[in-house]
């Protein structure tokens, strides 16, 4: 039996007994007891791998696999309890996008950056590009999945410009390096991995990254990159 044949098998025990003394106990039989007269002995010939009907799994095993298996549970549980776009009614395809890439963007598995241009409440044009991951940490989007309030670029975003009073402002984010100076355009590179990320709609977005524009009613014009960081951890 390979490692993850072992593992399987170990779960499958783990998921169907409560406690480790349940599994010795499913092991031992009635013939077991008549002889040894003592059910502690018998668990302990089973635990040893000298009596038993089945698989021999070591206690340390047993409820290292447990804990796992609880602590991977609420973890999912306490994710499923964070994801603000959980259970809405989304209508439009762009909080649709968004809600599609919450929990990535929020374990990591993918860093999404938002290009937006529409404008603002003053009825300024305004654009600029978001990381999604860092938004997500530092503002409950539950009041832009619900519809309350529209998510629009600020002047602490990765990027900023106001078509009106030309107000253009950078600023790197835990997630990306703003390179400003680039001659051919705005770059940025993800922390993580190094690789950059071009933003340029007539170039290559990159290594590991996709440009996807998304046809919306709330914006403009709306943008979603996803960059899936390769770097092993």
């Amino acid at each position: 039996m390979n490692q993850e044949e072992g593992l399987t098998a170990v779960d499958n025990i783990v998921t169907q007994f409560n406690t480790y003394e349940d599994f010795l106990d499913s092991q031992i039989t009635t013939v077991d007891l008549y002889y040894l007269e003592d059910e502690g002995l018998a668990r302990q010939l089973v635990e040893l791998g000298y009596r038993g009907t089945g698989e021999v799994v070591k206690r340390e095993d047993f409820e290292a696999r447990k804990a796992a298996i609880e602590f991977a549970r609420q973890a999912e549980r306490t994710l499923k309890k964070t994801l603000t776009s959980a259970s809405k009614d989304l209508q439009d395809n762009f909080l649709k996008a968004l809600a599609v890439r919450e929990e990535d963007n929020r374990n990591g598995k993918v860093s999404s950056v938002i290009f937006i241009r529409d404008k603002n409440s003053h009825g300024q044009e305004v654009s600029g590009y978001i990381d999604y991951a860092h938004r997500l940490k530092t503002e409950d989007f539950e009041v832009y999945f619900n519809g309350k309030k529209r998510l629009l670029p600020r002047s602490t975003d990765l990027s900023f410009y106001n078509w009106d009073n030309h107000l253009a402002v950078c600023n790197s984010s835990p997630n990306y390096q703003v390179i400003a100076d680039n001659p051919e355009g705005l770059l940025f590179k993800y922390k993580r991995d190094r690789k950059i990320l071009n933003v340029d709609p007539k170039a290559q977005p990159g290594d590991n990254s996709t440009r996807i524009p998304i046809q919306t009613n709330l914006y403009i014009q709306a943008v979603i990159f996803d960059h899936i960081s390769r770097r092993k951890t």
